[in-house]
This record gives structure tokens, C-alpha cells and sequence, in this order.
């Protein structure tokens, strides 16, 4: 099983680049603030970037689970911890009720519900805008709904109310009207292609099709119920003084984190103290090295310790 150190090494050899460069990387080493021995549970593992930061405080391999519902992750963080860690392959709101079920609780809890790296430069994928792979956006590529079907299946209704309400997208009916005229789409760049007819000539430094791409992801992974279900149950984990860090990338996850914590955290039955007023953003250096951390907002709260 790997130490904590060696873990650093490996993940820092000039010829093993990180998969995956983690955001807001300072901020939860602060609010986590992981001591010798703390239990560690990090819902959303990914390829290990900040799990590998935290367990260099905890040195508590043994204590910690990992979670993800991508079989890439699962296959990278078996490689980094070991096979005898606790890793887990499902999604954070079955592992959530799983650990809850079983009387677990944790010191340090993080959730970074961002999209990772790999899923963004691997086209085959489906999720990158710009590079032409099969519209797929699955995170995890044992389900069947894929955005494909979506796309291609859906009515037109029903294509609006998903870019309305989970891309906030001013455009939805006219984009859900091209896109029902122009099937079958099949790829990512017809799609991209198709949304950006819905502005005509219009610029923007955003891509036209980003709102577009992260409603149908957010359809297709579920994922803003599964954040809307996991939060209360995340709080329960928390052992008394432990520290619960939740990293979101739009306004819609962002939401939910800030309702959850202010209806945990106020009143006289209050059980958490949040920790951060606003939400933790990246400076602009972080932004020049890792772009990803651009729309990155860091929420954070603590089990009163009772």
C-alpha cells in the first residue's frame, strides 16, 4: 500500500504529469485544514489531485474513502493509493448512503463536482465543445441515458425545458427548434455547430454551445438532484469539529450548497458553522495555470462540535 510520501513522488515524476490539476488546491487545504490521523472522505476522487494534497497532512491512507462513478478515475486511483484502499465505484449520493447507513463519519469531507480534465481533452468523451467525439457525456459509461438520445429523442419541449432549467440558456426554444430541424446529430461539433446558428453572428469569449453542452450534461448525470439529496447526508458524515469543502462550477450547484449549509448552519439547532461569508474564487494566477478554475467557487462549513 502506498505511504502518503511515496504517493507524492509518484504523482510528481517529471514523466508521470498529473491527469488532472485540482482547483482551488490552497483554499481546501485551509478550510479542510487535515491534521495527523484525520479521516478523510472524498466523494468526488477523481485522479487523485487533491486527495494526494490532503493525505500528505493526514497520513491516514487507511482511514480515507474514495469515491467516483467514472471506471477511469476508479482505474487511476487503484494505481496511485493501491488496491487495498477504499475506493469506491458509484455515485457520492449511493456511497453517501452507504457510509451513513454504516455509522461513518469523517473529519475532512470534499466534494469537487466539476467536470475533470481527462473528460474535457478525451473527445470520445462527448463533453468537449470543440473537439469532434460522439455526444456521449456520460460519467459514468455503464448507464444507458447518453446525450445523444437526448438530443436525437427528445420533443422539442422537452429539449427547451432542459436548456432552460439547467443551462439558464436565453436562446432554449430557439436552439430546441434547430436542433429538432437538423437531426440526426451525431456528434459534438454538429452540435456545437447547430447551437451557434441559434446567435447568428454574435461574439462572445464564451463558446455559444457551453450553456447548451452543460444542460445536457447536468440531464444526463442527474447531477443536480444528486447534489440536492447528498448535501444533508454529507453534514451527518461529518464528525464533531469536522470540515466539509464543496467545490461547484455554476450558478445551479452553487444554489444548492449555499440553501443547504444556510438551512444547517442558522437558528438554535444550528449543527454546522459555515465558513465562508461568500464563495472562496481562484486569483487570476490560478486562472493563467489552470483555466478550469475560472467559474470555480469553494463553499465550506464545519460540524459544531457537540
Amino acid at each position: 500500500m502506498h505511504t502518503a510520501a511515496k504517493t507524492k513522488r509518484k504523482m510528481h515524476q517529471p514523466d508521470q504529469p498529473p491527469l488532472h490539476v485540482p482547483v482551488l488546491a490552497e483554499a481546501v487545504l485551509q478550510y479542510l485544514d487535515p491534521k495527523g490521523g484525520d479521516r478523510y472522505l472524498d466523494l468526488t476522487a477523481g485522479y487523485g489531485g487533491h486527495a494526494t494534497l490532503v493525505l500528505e497532512r493526514t497520513d491516514a491512507l487507511k482511514q480515507a474513502v474514495f469515491v467516483d462513478r467514472d471506471q477511469h478515475a476508479i482505474d487511476e486511483l487503484t494505481k496511485l493509493f493501491g488496491s487495498k484502499a477504499d475506493i469506491r465505484h458509484m455515485d457520492f449520493l449511493q456511497a453517501s448512503q452507504q457510509l451513513a447507513a454504516a455509522g461513518q463519519q469523517f473529519d475532512c469531507i470534499l466534494a469537487d463536482l466539476g467536470v475533470s480534465s481527462p473528460h474535457l481533452t478525451d473527445a470520445e468523451r462527448g463533453f468537449a465543445i470543440t473537439a469532434e467525439g460522439p455526444l456521449d457525456m456520460r460519467m459514468d459509461q455503464t448507464q444507458a441515458l447518453t446525450a445523444g438520445m437526448i438530443v436525437n429523442r427528445y420533443t422539442e419541449a422537452e429539449l427547451a425545458e432542459i436548456l432552460t432549467r439547467y443551462g439558464e440558456e436565453p436562446k432554449a426554444r430557439r436552439i430546441a427548434q434547430l436542433i429538432v430541424r437538423h437531426r440526426p446529430i451525431d456528434t459534438t461539433t454538429e452540435l456545437a455547430h447547430v447551437v451557434a446558428r441559434a446567435w447568428g453572428g454574435a461574439r462572445s469569449k464564451v463558446h455559444p454551445a457551453t450553456r447548451t453542452f452543460q444542460a445536457l450534461r447536468i440531464a444526463v448525470n442527474d447531477e443536480l438532484t444528486l447534489i440536492a439529496r447528498s448535501l444533508p447526508i454529507w453534514i451527518d458524515l461529518l464528525a464533531p469539529g469536522g470540515r466539509l469543502a464543496v467545490i461547484s462550477f455554476h450558478s445551479l450547484e452553487d444554489r444548492l450548497v449555499k440553501q443547504a449549509f444556510a438551512e444547517a448552519g442558522n437558528g438554535y439547532d444550528a449543527r454546522i458553522r459555515i465558513l465562508t461569508k461568500h464563495p472562496v474564487t481562484a486569483s487570476d494566477t490560478e486562472v493563467v495555470f489552470n483555466p478550469r478554475a475560472r467559474s470555480a467557487k469553494l463553499r465550506a462549513a464545519a460540524k459544531i462540535n457537540t
